[in-house]
């Protein structure tokens, strides 16, 4: 028995036949978190549309009946951003997956918001073009997610964010009215306010994108990939910050810790050194003459920086073997730990060093296992903290530890997230971020084109509590059975 009211629910039954209605316990079982798997709430129903008027009607109706709504794709968010609103309505996207047009000559991608990231690179790899943003999840997470959060990926230091390859879409707002923004010309970038980049990484806030015209890239004519590995990991923090120095832009620097090669390792094989501390891996892309150029240059930083093992991918196979072991790190740390938390932050390049001792210190002092994997290039850490759930407290500990994390990524001049997004996890760190007042007019902004805040009501914006308060909906003494409630 559903617990919305019966009128919304009928209501609903006149847009959404039977089959794609889903309002009974056992339907919505599978939508009740993402993969914060932590935060757990129970949508009143679930739409399942197959074209947008199905979702602009479904939006409508919510608006006119305060009904709040949050729209979900793959379910990939690792900050709860998709998380149900309880006794709201989840509108799921994954069936608006088609890829409307591939324009080769603007290159161009023309596309629904429930298309896999990876899919388009795909479907544009005949015209010898592909899609630049790619978040470790990109094989499976989609495009509305991906604008949701602002998602970027390994080769974010040489391209970018999502946010610099969306050139118009279509949306529905919070209140119903349907508008686009941009347009599929690069050459309208930069007239007028920039809507498009107020949406990108709204974490659905305003509403939901229905089409999106996506920039596409030349492939690059070359790869050269290097995996350098290393006794210490702040000395491969320094090499970070050699490369740079050096005046080279690679398409991607990452660095992997031991713990992280271990699971990743044990997971895919990817041929990693099991016996050292960290691992660098660089690649440069572009075409051949200058590729290879830099490639030496490269070689003769990375030696001077003290890895005690170099090794180069002479082949695609070897480049792809290097990448799936590093965008299989974080499901692959579950081989090491029943439960982990996936923290998000950032800090300036030249700290990085001083960040990873920090965080080392951290996780001795509160005794639990810290994976750290990160985008070297710009700063943006994933510290991957172990811990076992069926021990009384220890979830509590762990996300002790990443709230320390995250206040010393602002310390250090830095940021609560990267690319996860602020979601549920977040929300109560975000004044350490922002005074009052730039969070009031943050509010006012979403107020004017959301009035009644149905739109993933509940995420983003501080509650007043603290976060573990928030998760299942129960005091943490509580869930330990010290206290109930009646």
């Amino acid at each position: 028995m559903t617990r919305m009211n019966h009128p919304f629910i009928e209501a609903l039954g006149k847009i959404y036949p039977a089959d794609r209605l889903l309002t009974r316990d056992v339907e919505l079982l599978p939508y009740e978190s993402d993969a914060l798997t932590a935060f757990q709430s129970k949508p009143g129903a679930v739409a399942l549309p197959v074209n947008e008027a199905e979702i602009i009607d479904a939006v409508r109706l919510c608006h006119r009946m305060k009904v709040p709504f949050v729209a979900r794709g793959s379910g990939t968010s690792l900050s709860g951003g998709s998380l149900p609103i309880a006794d709201g309505l989840m509108i799921g996207l994954n069936r608006l997956n088609r890829i409307k047009k591939i324009d080769p000559e603007q290159r161009i991608a023309v596309v629904e918001p429930g298309v896999i990231n990876l899919h388009i690179s795909e479907a544009a790899r005949q015209y010898g073009l592909y899609y630049a943003p790619d978040p470790s999840s990109q094989s499976v997470c989609t495009i509305g997610g991906n604008i949701a959060f602002n998602s970027g990926g390994a080769h974010c230091l040489k391209y970018g964010m999502t946010s610099n390859h969306v050139l118009g879409m279509k949306v529905v707002l919070g209140d119903g009215t349907v508008t686009r923004f941009g347009s599929e010309s690069i050459e309208g970038v930069g007239i007028g306010p920039d809507l498009v980049g107020l949406f990108v990484g709204s974490e659905g806030l305003f509403g939901i994108a229905l089409e999106i015209t996506l920039r596409l890239m030349p492939t690059p004519q070359l790869y050269r990939t290097v995996m350098a590995a290393y006794d210490n990991l702040g000395r491969a923090g320094d090499a970070v910050s050699m490369v740079v120095a050096s005046g080279l832009l690679p398409g991607a620097m990452e660095i992997m810790d031991r713990l992280a090669i271990k699971a990743a390792e044990a997971s895919v094989g990817a041929g990693y050194p099991l016996h050292a501390e960290a691992l660098l891996i660089v690649e440069l892309e572009g075409e051949a003459p200058q590729v290879e150029a830099e490639f030496a240059q490269l070689r003769a930083v990375i030696e001077e920086s003290g890895a005690f093992e170099i090794r180069e991918a002479n082949s695609e196979d070897e480049r792809a073997r290097i990448w799936k072991g590093r965008k299989s790190a974080f499901s692959a740390v579950g081989r090491l730990s029943p439960d982990y938390i996936v923290q998000d932050g950032v800090v300036p390049r030249s700290r990085l060093g001083e960040a990873l001792v920090k965080i080392d210190e951290l996780k001795a002092e509160y005794q639990l296992d810290v994976a750290n994997v990160f985008h070297a290039g710009d700063g943006n850490l994933h510290p991957l903290i172990l811990y076992n759930g069926r021990e009384a407290g220890a979830l509590e500990k762990a996300e002790a530890l990443a709230g320390e994390i995250l206040a010393m990524c602002v310390d250090l001049g830095g940021s609560i997230t990267g690319e996860h997004g602020v979601g549920m996890e977040k929300r109560e760190y975000l004044p350490t971020m922002f005074s009052p007042v730039e969070m009031e007019i943050m509010r006012d902004l979403r107020r004017a084109i959301d009035p009644e805040e149905i739109a993933n009501r509940g995420k983003m914006f501080p509650s007043g509590e603290a976060p573990a308060l928030q998760m299942r909906g129960m005091h943490p003494l509580e869930r330990q059975g010290v206290i109930s409630r009646e």
